[in-house]
């Protein structure tokens, strides 16, 4: 995978103009590394650079939705960049009316306004990591750039049905965590981002009616985790391999199950590795479709191949983000059976937004639907999330009718969502020792080799964690892993003069070692970025407010 080489020259000279002296950590280094590399990680339409694909390394089309005129801005793209423009067959109610595998090559979905990409090779603008940027560019007073990338967001809504997993052509069957009104929010509370209070309530009046049909993609019967009442994730993309695996991945599944046996739920089936045209018809609805995906015939090792539940489970734990972690089954191949705390956590936090918008709309009737939302998914919530005898917020497998065991950091999501009650809040902080480590909060408490379970730890957790104990008053708490995990960032860099998609939070540092799944750790990196900044802040504003209730 290449990154596109004038991004490579000028990352490569920044880390030479800071890494002279770079020995000790430095806060103001890495502070002034962050300013400098959002504009390494912006991308745009008519930068010929963003239209490779980050996952094949091949120059793709761009497509067009079927509901938009192209712009004569594209003529020169198509003359400049060598790219095809397609459009897309038909307009995009909602995700799953339109398989990407209908089209003749996949491709770049367009969006109007630039955006910020995680980092390394990404060329997309992905779902849940735009929240967690969006925060970094208001905080560094970008928010032209903020506000395009809520746009870009909104328009996603628009004419591709929801907001993607990413803007590719093979995303249109997936959303990503949903932070849509968090997104909207964060802008409106920036008083840079409109000239007047009346812009600013126009462009809600127009962003509102979107956010709610985004909000709907998580009502559907196929998102609901049974009779719970809460919702689940899940990709409209059906039983068969995502596109985007690299061709060794399923097999490495297939043998780490094989390997430990005890912890295999029955994702393995016996078959051969070219199978004869009665046995391909049979695997087709217990496995994949060999003919349909190279993906799927190239799926086989030691006489097995894996079944078609843990292919749906695979694209669900992808429209998590947490790709990949074993909360939910080795590989998350179970994650199509749960209802987690995250996902129902910020669907909580959407509700109340939503509410919050409709007052500001002056629409009193959606705001008591907004409140009658927001109230049911909480009683729901304590009912099958909240474990009493934990203190903390445990996942439930809807399916089994049981309560998960397993002990994931986003158990303090409903912190930052506000549905903990003061009690609950209180159990969660008592519980920050299972997690907190040197370095910050890892994301659970087995090493089971994944990227999202021990010893790692990720910008996005720790912001939403810090944020939501300093809003329970646990100002302490707050500062203190904001502390370490800043911290963790700075050392880092001083070390290489980067900063990655994830850290290690027992050693403090960036030496991640991956044995089950995605191996590499990116650089860039978006939300790392955003969340450093934010965390600054909130350290900084917890010790003025310190000093001034000191005198």
């Amino acid at each position: 995978m290449k990154t596109p080489f004038r991004y490579v020259v000028a990352f490569a000279s920044l880390l030479l103009a800071l890494n002279a002296s770079a020995a000790q950590p430095d806060p103001q280094k890495t502070r002034l590394f962050i300013d400098h590399a959002w504009d390494t990680l912006t991308r745009s339409m008519d930068d010929c650079s963003a239209l490779r694909d980050g996952d094949t390394g091949t120059r793709a089309a761009l497509y067009l939705p079927a509901d938009l005129l192209p712009s004569p801005d594209l003529a020169d793209v198509v003359s400049h960049c060598h790219v095809q423009v397609r459009i897309l067959p038909r307009a995009i109610g909602k995700i799953g009316d339109f398989s990407p595998t209908a089209l003749p090559e996949q491709g770049l979905l367009y969006l109007p306004h630039p955006y910020v990409v995680p980092g390394g090779f990404f060329n997309e603008m992905y779902g849940w990591d735009s929240y967690f940027i969006v925060l970094g560019l208001l905080a560094d007073r970008r928010e032209a750039m903020a506000k395009g990338m809520v746009d870009n967001a909104l328009f996603e809504v628009q004419h591709y049905g929801a907001v993607l997993n990413a803007n590719r052509t093979y995303y249109l069957t997936r959303s990503q965590p949903p932070f849509l009104g968090a997104m909207i929010r964060a802008v409106l509370d920036d008083p840079a981002s409109f000239k007047t209070t009346a812009d600013a309530k126009s462009w809600l009046a127009q962003a509102y009616p979107l956010a709610v049909r985004d909000y709907s993609t998580w009502t559907r019967k196929e998102h609901l985790a049974g009779t719970t009442g809460l919702a689940r994730y899940f990709d409209y993309g059906g039983a068969t391999p995502v596109p985007e695996f690299d061709s060794e991945y399923l097999p490495g599944v297939i043998r780490w199950l094989l390997a430990h046996s005890a912890d295999d739920p029955g994702y393995l089936i016996r078959a051969t590795k070219h199978p004869a045209a009665a046995q391909a018809a049979r695997l087709k609805k217990t496995s994949c479709d060999i003919q349909a995906s190279t993906l799927c015939a190239g799926a086989w090792a030691n006489g097995y191949r894996l079944t078609a539940d843990f292919y749906l489970g695979d694209r669900a734990m992808r429209e998590s983000g947490f790709d990949t972690t074993f909360r939910a089954g080795p590989f998350g191949g179970s994650t199509h059976r749960y209802a987690t705390v995250d996902l129902n956590s910020l669907l909580y936090r959407y509700e109340r937004d939503l509410h919050d918008f409709a007052i500001e709309l002056g629409n009193d009737a959606d705001a008591r639907r907004w409140s009658a939302a927001a109230a049911a998914r909480k009683t729901a919530i304590d009912r099958y999330l909240w474990r009493a005898d934990k203190g903390l917020y445990m996942d439930y497998d809807f399916v089994a009718g049981q309560s998960s065991n397993y002990r994931f950091v986003t158990t303090f999501y409903p912190l930052w969502a506000g549905v903990a009650s003061p009690a609950q809040a209180d159990a969660l902080r008592k519980n920050l020792g299972v997690f907190e480590r040197r370095g910050g909060l890892q994301m659970s408490d087995h090493d089971s080799g994944a990227q999202w379970d021990a010893p790692f730890g990720w910008a996005p957790t720790h912001w939403l964690a810090a944020s939501g104990l300093d809003a329970y008053g646990f100002h302490g708490d707050a500062r203190r892993i904001a502390g370490e995990f800043t911290g963790t960032i700075d050392r880092s860099f001083a070390d290489d003069g980067t900063i990655r998609e994830k850290y290690n939070m027992v050693s403090g540092n960036a030496d991640v070692k991956i044995s089950a799944g995605y191996k590499d750790n990116v650089i860039g990196f978006g939300w790392s970025n955003g969340v450093y900044l934010k965390l600054q802040q909130l350290l900084s504003t917890t010790a003025a407010a310190e000093a001034s209730s000191a005198h």
